[in-house]
């Protein structure tokens, strides 16, 4: 790795959305939130996407400070959602530490669910959010139409669209139905300018950061297995994009999900 200047961004950061609760990650969480509080990534928000994964997410967050966790089951793990699993689930989001419902939404990319499991999944998680009055992290995967219909009518009005890879017109769509857009590593990718585009058109206060670790590692590390300290690259990226410094757009992220998840201004 990088010998990490400090002073290049002398600012905090909070990853929104990491994983330290995958198995390529589980293994050595002390390692990497350390690394990550090397590189002055002080605050992450550990986010489920099965019942495994949100046990692992809870204990997490419950056993170090500003570490938060997001609980939920993400779309290609819907199958095994039943009553007894969203009850498990709505009873978890009562815990300390939790700050969200997450992640659900849609994925019709892999096809190895089917789009009306993956809706009913998405229904359920919308309405424990709003019960619990906890944002909602969504996964949104060649499903564009799907989620922005079920998201309007579900009332709910606050949440993010998570490792966003839209267009500007769909950002758009998303941030005017309450959400908020987080930006990843793929911000970072030669190819991605449409992404890029849309985070030019963003309104400042609706703009968050996650690595998605540990997939979507950005430049100079795409391919490899992506940890938390990461999201200074994909500062540096996203700062480069929108002509701010890096450290301007930390503290204007980290606001942003203080505001989104702690319910500080």
């Amino acid at each position: 790795m990088a010998i990490y200047d400090p002073t290049k961004t002398p600012a905090d950061s909070y990853d929104t959305h990491t994983h330290l609760n995958d198995d390529k990650l589980y293994h050595d969480v002390d390692a990497y939130i350390g690394r990550a509080n090397e590189f002055r990534v002080m605050e992450m928000n550990i986010v489920g996407y099965d019942a495994i994964a949100n046990q692992r997410a809870l204990s997490i967050a419950q056993s170090h400070e500003n570490i938060y966790a997001v609980l939920g089951f993400q779309p290609e793990d819907t199958d095994g959602f039943d009553e007894t699993a969203a009850t498990t689930l709505a009873e978890q989001l009562q815990q300390d530490k939790v700050v969200g419902v997450g992640e659900t939404g849609l994925d019709y990319y892999w096809e190895n669910t089917s789009h009306e499991t993956q809706k009913a999944a998405f229904v359920t998680h919308l309405s424990l959010a709003k019960k619990y009055d906890l944002p909602v992290i969504i996964h949104n995967r060649d499903a564009f139409d799907d989620v922005y219909q079920i998201l309007k009518a579900s009332g709910v009005e606050k949440g993010v669209m998570h490792s966003f890879s839209g267009t500007p017109e769909q950002a758009l769509a998303f941030v005017d139905l309450g959400m908020s857009i987080s930006f990843s590593g793929v911000v970072s990718f030669k190819k991605a300018q449409e992404v890029r585009d849309a985070a030019k058109v963003v309104p400042l206060d609706r703009i968050l950061v996650e690595t998605d670790a540990p997939y979507l590692a950005p430049t100079p590390y795409r391919g490899k297995t992506n940890e938390p300290a990461f999201v200074k690259y994909v500062i540096d990226s996203l700062a480069e994009t929108l002509d701010m410094s890096p450290k301007a757009l930390s503290d204007v992220t980290r606001q942003n999900a203080h505001r989104l998840f702690l319910n500080h201004d």
